[in-house]
């Protein structure tokens, strides 16, 4: 050739290029290849550096959490038809049995504890939420005579007779120090069966009858395409909780507290990141860099990936939250995690508001000195203006299950069972596409951002991005480089290495002699060796653009050669896996974003083309949607594929919440009003009539 090309002249100097084959010693491993995370990994937070700069953080957290949760957009708030009833006297309190809706027919039953007499007071009162975590028979427990003997000998209790229940003995208190309190149940404890205990908690084999069309159930394919979960709905449960809990007439909605431990304190911290109404928080035994929740209903797909419960906490700053820690999987909580909380609540200005009280020679509890704890912090920040000694615990007496279940004769149990689960994951999937379909301009406020948490990048955040240069010294098999000048074009191939997050793969430059005013990136199922026909001249479609002067830049993603792993756990729940890392198809549009990214940076004058044919046409898709406007035009081809229709959650195209938000179809409008000529629908054009109008938007470049 009598000159270099531009691109390879911008490459020249840099770092020696390397194939994905045979890279350097020196060369970054490919960080997905290594072993995948779990609920058991290691989830540190890094406080950010300023406020503005966690407002942007916080901010992408929190919607990865409510497109995680299925509560983006937010199922509508039907009417809750509360049904308070059965009040029981308890002398300084009074306790009630509660249900409401939280979905149509879909109850939330718990007590509602109130203070009486002389401590009742006059004017509004706190209102305390309290989510409870995996107890034995949940607000109905009763530890027995020897376990508290136990807990006493242990300094853990003070009574054999209330503190057999530390459920009801924290509602007994804080209606004792002037709270409304309502205590609810998780899904499949106490009253709430029309979930079974077995499935929301010990779920573990895929039910085959589940995916068909006639409906789904909870932790099939077709949930996890639709963002459905148990956590989603105890998180909803909790938040239309809050809804009764404010609209009490005896509740000062500007004094609202939340506290539970175990997995109450996962519902509590995740409940005070989402929901501005909670002013204070106190999680128990649960904020940790280690285990995150092992509980299938503590994970959801898509939820922790990047992140952690640390940060989920961190969330709720500046406003006030203590913790405590045992010894348990907190037990390291004062110097891994709470340290950097102590350094994030100081840069928003409200040291003073956060607060670790490590009781490490506990074991796993939400016992009374932890409770003593809670006390003293809602005291404080509910201004519930009471002494150290009316803080402290009196005995009571404990309710019996039957004084406390709220279903009677007169309160019959609503249905329940796999055709109420299919009935209500239909409603809530049917609720939200209605909210969607209001109209183009309510779709995209709500599927674009969904969307960019799906994938988990946009271009804007692809990285630092690289193609480490060919230096003619370095070039041979030593190296794995390949350069190779074809007459009028140079093949250039390596590969492309993405520095910020520690990614890379094969891909090809095909760059024509002389300027060019578009870069083409071809999306390969099956390997860059696809651009070529016998004899390795390119294929008719590929020489074409290469005449026209396009730069065309292959992208390795080898569709047919991979599949999702799983994570070592024998239930069969994805979210244990998805929960924590991204799927195959999410990791294949980040490799495209990494090449849009070396594209634009590359030749930043250049138009910028996405080609996906065959099975790359899906992630094309999804990779020009969440890529703004660097992408002017666009061939894909879908194959007719929808995200919907993938029925095994271990599939290489399955994607979390994807079937949601437009599916494919969505996809495609979002990168409206850019071009795009689609393929693969009905009685679509071929690929070359395709290719021709590629060559047309070419034209119209100055």
């Amino acid at each position: 050739m009598k000159t270099l090309p531009v691109l390879f002249c911008a490459l020249l100097f840099s770092t020696p290029l390397c194939a994905a084959e045979n890279p350097p010693a020196d060369a970054p491993q490919d960080v997905r290849l290594g072993p995948l995370k779990d609920y058991d990994g290691y989830f540190p937070f890094t406080p950010s550096p300023s406020p503005e700069a966690w407002a942007k953080r916080a901010d992408a957290v929190r919607m990865q959490m409510r497109v995680a949760l299925g509560i983006w957009p937010e199922p509508t708030r039907t009417p809750l038809n509360a049904v308070i009833h059965g009040r029981v006297e308890g002398g300084d309190y009074t306790v009630e049995k509660v249900f409401f809706e939280s979905m149509p027919g879909f109850f939330v039953t718990g007590n509602l504890y109130r203070p009486a007499g002389k401590g009742a007071g006059e004017g509004k009162h706190a209102g305390v939420l309290c989510p409870h975590g995996h107890w034995d028979e949940g607000r109905f427990l009763d530890s027995g005579e020897k376990a508290v003997a136990k807990e006493i000998a242990s300094g853990a209790e003070q009574f054999a007779e209330g503190g057999r229940s530390v459920l009801q003995a924290r509602c007994v208190q804080l209606a004792r120090l002037g709270c409304v309190v309502f205590h609810y149940d998780m899904l499949g404890y106490a009253d709430s069966t029309q979930l079974s205990f077995a499935l929301a908690h010990k779920f573990a084999k895929q039910r085959p009858e589940t995916p068909g069309s006639d409906g789904w159930g909870l932790f099939s394919a077709p949930a996890e395409a639709r963002a459905q979960s148990v956590m989603g709905l105890q998180t909803w449960n909790g938040i239309r909780a809050l809804d009764f809990l404010t609209t009490l007439p005896d509740v000062d909605t500007r004094r609202i507290g939340v506290t539970g431990a175990s997995g109450g304190g996962t519902q509590t911290f995740i409940l005070a990141a989402l929901d501005p109404r909670v002013t204070a928080a106190f999680p128990a035994v649960m904020v940790s860099t280690a285990m995150q929740g092992g509980c299938t209903c503590e994970n959801a797909s898509l939820l922790r990936i990047g992140t952690g419960n640390v940060e989920f906490a961190a969330l709720f700053a500046p406003k006030p939250m203590a913790m405590t820690a045992a010894n348990d999987w907190t037990k390291e909580m004062a110097t891994k995690g709470f340290p950097e909380l102590q350094k994030h609540w100081a840069m928003l200005g409200a040291p003073q508001n956060v607060q670790l009280t490590a009781l490490v020679q506990f074991p796993h509890n939400y016992n009374a000195p932890s409770r003593a704890t809670m006390y003293a912090w809602f005291n404080q920040h509910l201004a519930l203006g009471q002494s150290a000694e009316q803080l402290a615990e009196r005995d009571y007496v404990r309710l019996s299950r039957e004084e406390m279940t709220v279903w009677d004769d007169a309160h019959p149990a609503p249905e329940g069972g796999d055709e109420f689960e299919k009935k209500l994951l239909r409603w809530w999937h049917d609720d939200a596409q209605a909210q969607m379909a209001k109209s183009p301009e309510e779709f995209r406020k709500i599927a674009a951002p969904a969307w960019a948490a799906i994938i988990g990048r946009t271009l804007d955040d692809a990285g630092e991005v690289e193609m480490p240069a060919l230096d003619p010294k370095q070039i041979g098999a030593a190296t794995g480089v390949q350069r190779t000048e074809h007459g009028e074009f140079l093949k250039i191939a390596g590969a492309l290495r993405n520095r910020t997050h520690g990614e890379e793969f094969p891909a090809v430059i095909l760059q024509p002699e002389g300027p060019s005013a578009r870069t083409v990136v071809w999306l390969c199922e099956n390997g860059t060796a696809q651009l070529f026909a016998d004899g390795g001249k390119p294929r008719p479609e590929v020489a074409r653009l290469l005449d026209a002067g396009c730069i065309v830049l292959g992208v390795d993603l080898r569709i047919g050669k991979a599949a999702n792993r799983v994570v070592k756990n024998p239930r069969e729940a994805p979210a244990y896996t998805y929960g924590y890392n991204h799927p195959l198809f999410a990791q294949r549009v980040h490799d495209v974003l990494t090449a849009l990214r070396f594209a634009r940076n590359t030749e930043p004058k250049a138009a910028l083309s996405l080609v996906g044919l065959g099975a790359t046409g899906p992630i094309a898709a999804a990779a020009r949607a969440v890529s703004g406007d660097a992408v002017d035009a666009a061939v894909i081809d879908t194959g007719h594929f929808r995200f919907a229709d993938v029925a095994d959650s271990g599939a290489a195209n399955f994607l979390p919440a994807a079937a949601k938000y437009g599916d494919l179809p969505g996809l495609l409008t979002l990168a409206a009003p850019r071009s795009v000529f689609v393929i693969g629908e009905g009685e679509s054009a071929p690929a070359s009539a395709a290719l021709d109008w590629l060559l047309k938007q070419n034209a119209k470049q100055p």
